[in-house]
């Protein structure tokens, strides 16, 4: 998976499309993505320790990787690719050849 945590990126299909945000978590081994503030879902929350708080909160829900194009901050949302420079792999943008 070529994305990473902070990573800047849109949601391309579903709900969420075209919104913005940064990605918090990856889970690679199921090829998702946890982006800050998008795919809000409700959950209940039953309280642990005193002091606790219980109820129905919204979290984040996770988004297939697929779903989503990392930004480059010269030309919009891209694909990434993979450069060889003094012997060290970087990762640059598919459209303008900038490194993220």
């Amino acid at each position: 998976m070529k994305l990473k945590v902070n990573d800047q990126v849109r949601i391309i299909s579903g709900r969420e499309k075209g919104k913005e945000g940064r990605i918090l978590r990856l889970t690679p081994d199921h090829k998702r993505v946890i982006v800050e503030g998008l795919n809000m879902v409700k959950k209940a929350r039953k309280q642990r320790k005193q002091g606790d708080q219980s109820g129905i909160i919204e979290i984040e829900a996770p988004v297939h990787a697929s779903n989503v194009k990392v930004i480059c901050p010269s030309c919009g949302p891209t694909r990434l690719a993979y450069s060889e420079e003094a012997g060290e792999k970087i990762r640059v943008c598919k459209k303008c050849g900038e490194a993220l």
